[in-house]
C-alpha cells in the first residue's frame, strides 16, 4: 500500500470496512422470472449467482453490489423453450452473450427497506436499473429480498409486440453469510 493509496483512502477504507462483507450462498438464491406468455405466465430461473455485495443497514450508502449469472443457466421447466431462449438470437443468444449483470452505482434507504440503484446488462445493452430489497439479519448472515421489472424491448429480447407481455419481473432472494 502507497502512500497515493492511503491519500486517496476512501475506496480503501470502505474496503477495509464492507470487502467481501457478504458471501453469497449460490445453490440457495433464487433469480426466478415471469412473464406473460401466449398460454398464461411463463415462469423460469437462473443459477449460479455471482456477487459482491457490500452493505450495511447502518450505512446503506456505503455499500455497493456487483453481480452477474450465466444466461445459459436459464430454465423454464421445458426443454424446447429452453433451447430457443439459449440460442436463438431474438432472445438470450448466450453464446454471443454469456453473461447478465448488475452493477450498482449507489445504495439508498427507502420506505421499509432499500433501492439499488445502478445498471443492468443483458444481451450487450446496459440500462439503469432500480432495485428496491430488503434485507433481514440473522446470526453470522442474512438474506436480500428484491423485486423489480424491465421491458423486453429495452434489451432486445423477443420479438417487439407478439404473444410475449413486454415486460419481464425478476424475484430475487439471496442468502448470505459472513
Amino acid at each position: 500500500m502507497t502512500i497515493k493509496n492511503l491519500i486517496t483512502g476512501s475506496a480503501f477504507i470502505s474496503s477495509l470496512l464492507f470487502a467481501g462483507n457478504w458471501k453469497v450462498d449460490a445453490e440457495k438464491s433464487k433469480i426466478n422470472f415471469s412473464v406473460k406468455g401466449p398460454f398464461g405466465t411463463v415462469h423460469g430461473h437462473f443459477t449460479g449467482l455471482k456477487a459482491d455485495i457490500q452493505f450495511s443497514e447502518k450505512d446503506p450508502s456505503a455499500g455497493s453490489v456487483s453481480a452477474s449469472v450465466e444466461a445459459k443457466t436459464v430454465s423454464t421447466g421445458i426443454g424446447l423453450r429452453n433451447s430457443d431462449l439459449r440460442n436463438k438470437a431474438e432472445w438470450l443468444d448466450v453464446a454471443k452473450y454469456p453473461e447478465i449483470s448488475y452493477r450498482s452505482k449507489k445504495i439508498e434507504k427507502s420506505g421499509n427497506g432499500y433501492k439499488a440503484i445502478g445498471e443492468l446488462t443483458l444481451k450487450g445493452v446496459s440500462k439503469p436499473v432500480d432495485i428496491p430489497f430488503t434485507f433481514t439479519a440473522h446470526e453470522g448472515g442474512g438474506v436480500f429480498k428484491g423485486k423489480f421489472s424491465i421491458k423486453r424491448d429495452d434489451y432486445k429480447v423477443g420479438k417487439p409486440g407478439g404473444s410475449v407481455g413486454e415486460e419481464i419481473t425478476i424475484d430475487l432472494e439471496v442468502p448470505v453469510k459472513k
